[in-house]
């Protein structure tokens, strides 16, 4: 039996863009600038997630 996997976009998690952008600067700072191919996925997801992530609320000034 074969499966299809889904190509709809869903956040992993309720976290703000500002939180996801934070993961993507780590994932680049342990990859030393390069990506192996489990770390393009894993940035590609990532990247998914941050244009669909919720915004961060406006701080008082």
């Amino acid at each position: 039996m074969l499966h299809s996997m889904s190509t709809t976009v869903e956040p992993s998690s309720e976290r703000s863009a500002a939180e996801v952008n934070e993961e993507i600067r780590a994932l680049w700072l342990r990859s030393g600038g390069t990506l192996s191919g489990e770390q393009r996925e894993e940035y590609r997801r990532l990247v998914q997630e941050w244009a669909s992530a919720r915004p961060q609320p406006a701080r008082a000034a």
